[in-house]
């Protein structure tokens, strides 16, 4: 078996009377695009201060591909690559002068240079290269701190919440991007409370809450997991009084647009339909959706509240 990505091993990390994560146990395989999910203060941001040494946890270990964060943290440091969350900068340098700093802190010299120039012609630095740190729009210090993990060319890039606050066109390029590291081989960690964002490019996600692990699973499996799906019905019958049976089921009912949760066993569209018709409403349009990641990890949450 190949050496996991990152392996992290009952992990807890404790401030005074807070237990901020409680034997955290996952692993990535090289390769995956992970997600990272939880409300605020679920733990995430401290599992991955921990992953990349910025805090040191109670007990337990993390390794990046098989190097201990902190007994071997030089190694482990050269395979991480960490996007933070905060926009922090220095404001003594130009763009190029602080990928080249950074280069320097792994040990790289000149010959890095050529790479950081790629870097700043894909993240659409180009014009922006020779201008201070302080005098660049908040998306374009988003770039340059992507960069900034990428300018020792990390196996695993983690990526904390990278979208927060940017604009939709930075985001879709921003995605792009991401993709492209991807699908040349490298290993994505990312959190986002932007769950289509998730659905839409992780195939393994993990979700926690208060500190626990409450799901890690295939995305397509976790999407399983909800018994529910979607009825959308137009209705044409003017004032129509619902069946008793079917108020519960209802999710918005506005501008003759109704929506209605269904259980996938228990309630069959066909005996649905009937009740409708038999209370005398009509419809000229209707179609099914099924639940999404949004579905599911509110559903987890809610179930897993202390």
């Amino acid at each position: 078996m190949s050496v996991p990505a990152v392996d992290i091993h009952n992990i807890h990390k404790k401030y005074t009377d807070l237990e901020a994560l409680k034997g955290i146990n996952l692993s990535i395989a090289p390769g995956d695009f992970f997600g990272l999910l939880g409300p605020n203060g679920a733990g995430k941001s401290t599992l991955i201060n921990i992953m990349a040494g910025l805090t040191r946890p109670t007990s337990g270990t993390i390794k990046v591909l098989g190097h201990d964060v902190l007994s071997d943290w030089r190694q482990a440091r050269h395979a991480l690559g960490v996007v933070p969350q905060e926009l922090v900068y220095d404001p003594f340098f130009n763009v190029r002068e602080m990928l080249r700093l950074q280069s320097g802190y792994f040990g790289f010299g000149r010959e890095n240079y050529a790479w950081i120039d790629e870097l700043i012609e894909i993240l659409s630095l180009t014009d922006k290269a020779t201008t201070n740190l302080q005098r660049l729009s908040g998306g374009m210090k988003r770039r340059v701190l992507i960069a900034q993990a990428l300018v020792h060319k990390p196996a695993v890039v983690v990526l904390d919440e990278p979208t927060a606050g940017v604009d939709v066109e930075l985001r879709q390029a921003l995605w792009e991007f991401t993709k492209r590291l991807h699908n040349q081989g490298h290993t994505i960690l990312l959190t986002t409370h932007y769950l289509e964002e998730a659905e839409a490019l992780c195939n393994r996600i993990a979700i926690l809450n208060q500190g626990e692990l409450v799901a890690l699973d295939s995305k397509t499996a976790l999407l399983s997991r909800h018994p529910y799906r979607f009825l959308k019905l137009h209705l044409t019958t003017a004032t129509p009084q619902l069946p008793a049976a079917l108020e519960n089921k209802v999710v918005t009912f506005e501008d003759q647009q109704l929506i209605l949760r269904l259980h996938r066993d228990k309630d069959a569209i066909a005996g649905v339909l009937a009740s409708l018709q038999a209370a005398g409403i009509l419809f000229d349009d209707l179609h099914t959706d099924e639940p999404g990641l949004e579905e599911v990890f509110m559903d987890l949450i809610q179930s897993n509240k202390h």
